[in-house]
């Protein structure tokens, strides 16, 4: 009888570290399982030998968010993907969030993973997805890159799934702003009905402003961009001491607030999944911000996430 290793349930771990910045990055899933400054935990993770919970820290691709019922169209073929949240009779984030990642390079402060996504009638199309994550004095930074090595253009979109916390800070005391002058109205399925403005709100958080007790699992759109096109999140604590900042370059034109709520146990609303999206949900249906990824052409996008902002 041949002995096999047991490996923790997230597999391999790959740690980097420079500058008092850390970060591991796990095979399952290809995605952040920790990131801390100075020992101080920004990123509300999860153990080595733990299920990642809540899509914590996960890669999602080749679609964000939800697709109602699982079905969408592309020219005159229509696809039935696997409804992963069945409750809702939705298919979740994509399709590389629990597949092993490979290692492809790996420094101190550097770890590059990738994994190749075959065609399947779901999804009949061969993406090879990439992520670059470094540390350094400015923090967290991402770079990822998806290519399509199939021989017809492909639809694609992408997000990642960070949860954020402030050491010793409630998601109620935190204030939080986020750049945008609309957000999505979801139905019961939290699936797009519509879309509405932020200013005068509840839903305004263009300046910073007190979490409270808002329950967050918001869209938010039209972004106001920084001068490089990209925009960013911040959380900061009471009396405006030091937070952290979300960024994300101009590829991503929509953010994902969610403040834990409907997660379970000692995770609920604990910390606030902050997610630079591409695109919104649905969009395979809506067609709104799909990338259509010719063949073998390729995508890249970067975003981080940096203390003390």
């Amino acid at each position: 009888m041949n002995n096999v290793e047991p490996r923790p349930a997230s597999g391999a771990q790959w740690t980097i570290a420079a500058a008092g910045h850390e970060a591991v990055i796990v095979e399952v899933g290809g995605g952040l399982r920790a990131y801390r400054h100075d020992g101080a935990d920004y990123l509300d993770g999860y153990e080595p030998d733990e299920i990642c919970p809540g899509s914590a820290g996960q890669v999602l691709a080749p679609w964000p968010n939800r697709i109602r019922d699982g079905v969408y169209t592309v020219g005159d073929e229509t696809y039935q993907l696997p409804l992963t949240e069945p409750a809702r009779h939705v298919a979740l984030h994509g399709l590389v969030n629990w597949v092993r990642w490979r290692l492809v390079e790996q420094a101190d402060d550097a770890v590059t993973v990738e994994y190749d996504l075959p065609p399947h009638p779901a999804y009949p199309w061969a993406l090879r997805v990439r992520g670059r994550w470094s540390v350094g004095a400015d923090g967290l930074r991402v770079e990822h890159e998806a290519t399509n090595l199939a021989t017809t253009a492909a639809p694609f979109g992408f997000s990642v799934h960070p949860y954020l916390q402030l050491p010793g800070v409630a998601v109620d005391d935190l204030t939080m702003r986020v750049p945008a002058h609309r957000r999505l109205v979801v139905d019961g399925r939290l699936l797009p009905v519509g879309a509405s403005l932020v200013a005068g709100t509840e839903h305004d958080y263009t300046a910073p402003r007190r979490i409270g007790g808002a329950q967050l699992d918001t869209t938010f759109g039209e972004l106001v961009r920084d001068d490089d096109g990209g925009s960013s999140v911040t959380l900061a604590g009471p009396e405006g001491s030091a937070g952290v900042r979300i960024w994300a370059d101009r590829e991503f034109g929509w953010w994902q607030v969610f403040t834990g709520d409907a997660l379970t146990g000692k995770r609920h609303r604990r910390s606030v999944a902050v997610e630079p999206m591409t695109c919104p949900p649905d969009a395979f249906r809506s067609g709104r911000d799909v990338i259509e990824l010719a063949p073998g052409a390729t995508w890249r996008g970067v975003w981080g996430i940096r203390p003390g902002a």
